[in-house]
């Protein structure tokens, strides 16, 4: 396997050797996920350092629901949110802090308070100033696919071809940055499962992943305890999605998954870990 390098602040990742898990944090009152248990800062916080202590290699934060038919919030609730788990998390912790969010007000502060990734769902259409600001404090970037906004994506979406659709996306938005002269190797892209996505979506993207790489960028899977797991499963049950989300963290890191986001950190870093030595020996 070729190298592929992932430039977050100071550091420098080689995610073709060993992937990275993300932990997802989320601060809001209304995940789809955790219904909200991480909502207290000092929830969040604990949730963050044990994350750490299981081995997630970024922690991404979180305070602004994006579940299907989700309503947007202020700037102001956003930040109070965040900060406190951001400030926190960033005194007690050395691994990279990602704030997920869509603004590039909230995206600024939490810079400012020691996050060095920007997980954006919008892939930096959302706000028009989300990409000048990364390039100006030279940030990792997370571009993310999403058809529609959280409130209405879910509502009849359609494509033409689903996988050409979006990489043709991720190329648009990697030219932008580069002409806002945001570093390359810093770009990391997402296709966002179940965002404006049918099951059948998700599965030819799922199904063709490679052909989503642009430019040999880094690509991110979130698929951690999505709906289409529960469909696949015929289970409404979150906690019977584990299984298949394990299975998936092991099948995409195959097929050329680079980083995990995902809520339980322990188990998809043994499953990350036992994936790689074979691929490993497979040589």
């Amino acid at each position: 396997m070729r190298e592929r390098i992932w430039k977050i602040g100071e550091c420098v990742f080689d995610v073709s050797r060993r992937g990275l898990i993300m932990g997802a944090l989320n601060v809001t009152p209304d995940s789809f996920s955790d219904h909200g248990e991480f909502f207290s800062a000092d929830k969040a916080i604990q949730r963050g350092l044990e994350m750490a202590a299981e081995g997630a290699h970024i922690i991404d934060v979180g305070g602004e629901s994006t579940r299907p038919g989700s309503e947007p919030v202020t700037v102001d609730e956003e930040l109070r949110r965040v900060m406190p788990v951001i400030e926190n998390l960033r005194r007690k912790l050395d691994v990279p802090i990602s704030i997920d969010t869509s603004k590039a007000e909230v995206a600024r502060a939490a810079i400012q308070a020691g996050a060095s990734i920007v997980n954006d769902v919008t892939g930096g259409r959302g706000d028009d100033q989300m990409l000048t600001l990364v390039a100006e404090t030279k940030s990792a970037f997370i571009i993310m696919h999403m058809q529609g906004k959280p409130r209405t994506m879910q509502i009849e979406p359609r494509y033409t071809d689903v996988v050409a659709e979006i990489s043709e996306f991720f190329r648009q938005q990697y030219a932008r940055a580069i002409g806002l002269n945001i570093d390359p190797m810093a770009i990391a892209f997402d296709p966002g499962f179940g965002f404006g996505k049918t099951l059948e979506h998700n599965l030819e993207l799922l199904a063709q992943l490679e052909r989503l790489r642009v430019h040999d960028r880094v690509l991110v899977v979130g698929v951690s305890r999505k709906s289409f797991l529960g469909k696949l499963i015929e289970s409404q049950e979150i906690k019977d999605r584990l299984a298949p989300g394990l299975a998936l963290t092991a099948l995409l890191r195959v097929r050329g998954a680079d980083v995990f986001r995902v809520h339980e950190v322990k188990e998809n870093v043994y499953a990350l870990r036992v994936t790689e030595a074979i691929l490993q020996r497979d040589k």
